[in-house]
């Protein structure tokens, strides 16, 4: 099977500068952004305009900039690279080792319509969310806003036989009320232990369903089975690693959850617009971080790239996932990190969520009824004896009438990585003939997929608090190295999703962290009045 050509989707302008850069080989290597390329077409022209309020954290002009050394160009790190410009520190340098921006925000066309291969939904579309002010600031959302309805979809047996609304309606909301149980523990606290989600959400199905006709239980268990594999691909992992007492750490914004059409990766637009020029290196992944005592030369830090060129810096933003801190702390520190933070690391769940993308000329759903949720049974989700247990739903794309996204997760998702096109292809296929019954339903003319554990610089999708992790852990991954009991001022920050309690997994998360850092950053120096002393 053929791949499509993949093109980088930007907000007007932005596509056409951008995208040469992000496909092209031979424009990749230490690209920076210019200030031309961050003009963009549909931006509103600030020619004549003077800010008169100054940030409350900006430092004065006279003060000498630290220098800032940001290691990834997703959504922390140009949120963190953002608010130091705005606050008057243009010292900073921002090391991205893909070819584009953006980290796990990766936005893509296939045939007809933009598809995501990461990040897709803003959850919470509200003004706390600041993922939300910023694709409403360049006017990416249209009203009325398209809200993502979970109980949307027609749940379907392996057998190949539609589970009947009444029951599939009862059954869904016994399920979110369970799930609601299950969140509330955290909220209620106490001594008592309540194992994995598994465990619960699993008992309380079985107890749920006495209450349901003896004739609709089978149906039933189905429907609310089936959710449970959604909610393993939310979560990113297997439930049994998910700790039930602090699944209800997850504050979700009102609002609901909405898509940007015109591809997720237009919210870094006012972000890039407002960078200096040259502060972003593509191609540049980092081979060592050597950071304390032993750092001799112009800085408290160094940072050594795979391509040999070492910088130094005052401060050094880690924006990293926590999937490439758990493969390589170990070697991209040194000296190592204290041991509560490597334990912080380790203890944290990274899970994997990908998306297989089916293409088809000939459509055989009805447009905005191709919704199909995949209603296993309990016996088959416990043996997983092909990967295609791990397939959770196969959902029609959002404004296209030709595109499907089957969304898998865990071990299934890493093992369909490893595969060949036309096995994947194949298995989604006979995935989707068994649970429709029709065995004479087309093969895609063309697929695309997402490989987020297959590569080496996410080694996953998310953070997920497992079964032996607290919010504790968060807060320890996010906060500085040197500590604030060590009078050596910091030097290592630490921004992303997962170092963000209660915004973990989310696009907003990642944000607000890159901004935190930031702002540390600012409060220093303004303590130091400059950079901070050499010790």
């Amino acid at each position: 099977m053929k791949l499509s050509r993949i093109k980088l989707i930007w907000k007007g302008a932005i596509w056409n500068l951008l995208k040469n850069f992000s496909l092209k080989p031979e424009h990749t290597p230490n690209r920076t952004l210019t200030t031309s390329q961050r003009q963009f077409g549909s931006a509103v022209s600030t020619a004549g305009q003077e800010q008169c309020i100054l940030d409350s954290c900006s430092i004065s002009p006279n003060c000498q900039e630290p220098k800032v050394i940001i290691v990834g160009a997703g959504m922390a790190g140009l949120s963190a690279a953002h608010r130091l410009t705005q606050c008057g520190i243009k010292n900073f340098l921002v090391l991205e080792a893909k070819e584009r921006p953006g980290g796990r925000i990766h936005s893509c066309w296939l045939g007809d319509a933009v598809i995501e291969m990461g990040a897709e939904w803003i959850f919470g579309a509200c003004l706390p969310n600041s993922i939300y002010t910023l694709a409403s600031q360049d006017r990416l959302l249209q009203q009325p806003l398209p809200r993502l309805d979970a109980s949307r979809g027609l749940f379907c047996t392996s057998e190949g036989r539609a589970v009947d609304l009444p029951v599939t309606i009862t059954a869904y909301h016994t399920f979110r009320q369970i799930e609601q149980q299950a969140a509330n523990l955290f909220r209620l606290g106490g001594e008592r232990q309540h194992g994995t989600l598994l465990n619960f959400i699993g008992l309380r199905i079985q107890q749920e369903l006495h209450n349901f006709p003896e004739d609709q239980r089978y149906d039933a268990a189905r429907v609310m089975f089936g959710l449970t594999n959604i909610l393993r691909n939310k979560c990113g992992d297997d439930l049994s690693l998910v700790s039930a007492d602090q699944y209800g750490s997850y504050i979700e914004l009102p609002g609901g959850c909405v898509r940007v059409p015109l591809g997720y990766v237009g919210v870094m637009a006012p972000l890039l617009r407002g960078l200096p020029d040259n502060c972003i290196r593509y191609n540049k992944p980092v081979n060592v971080i050597r950071w304390g005592h032993g750092t001799s030369g112009d800085g408290r830090a160094l940072v050594k790239c795979c391509d040999g060129e070492e910088l130094y810096a005052d401060y050094v933003i880690v924006t990293v996932s926590l999937g490439c801190l758990k493969c390589q702390a170990d070697k991209l520190f040194a000296p190592p990190l204290p041991v509560c933070k490597l334990n912080a690391i380790c203890s944290l769940g990274f899970g994997l969520s990908d998306k297989v993308f089916l293409e088809y000329n000939e459509p055989f759903w009805v447009c905005q009824e191709g919704n199909l949720k995949l209603g296993w049974s309990a016996e088959e989700l416990q043996c997983r004896s092909d990967w295609t247990r791990g397939v959770c739903a196969i959902d029609e794309l959002p404004g296209s009438k030709h595109v499907l996204c089957a969304m898998i997760s865990g071990q299934e998702a890493a093992l369909m990585e490893s595969m060949a096109d036309n096995d994947v292809a194949e298995g989604l296929t006979q995935l989707l003939r068994r649970f429709t019954g029709n065995p004479c339903l087309p093969y895609p003319q063309m697929m695309l997929r997402s490989k987020w554990a297959s590569d080496p610089h996410f080694c996953g999708s998310y953070s997920y608090l497992g079964c032996c992790s607290t919010v504790s852990h968060q807060c320890e991954l996010g906060t500085p190295v040197p500590g604030p009991c060590d009078p050596t001022p910091p030097i290592l920050l630490f921004a992303g999703e997962a170092t963000v309690p209660g915004y973990f997994a989310t696009a907003h998360g990642a944000r607000l962290s890159g901004i935190r850092e930031a702002e540390r950053i600012i409060l220093l120096t303004k303590k130091f009045d400059g950079p901070p002393k050499m010790t």
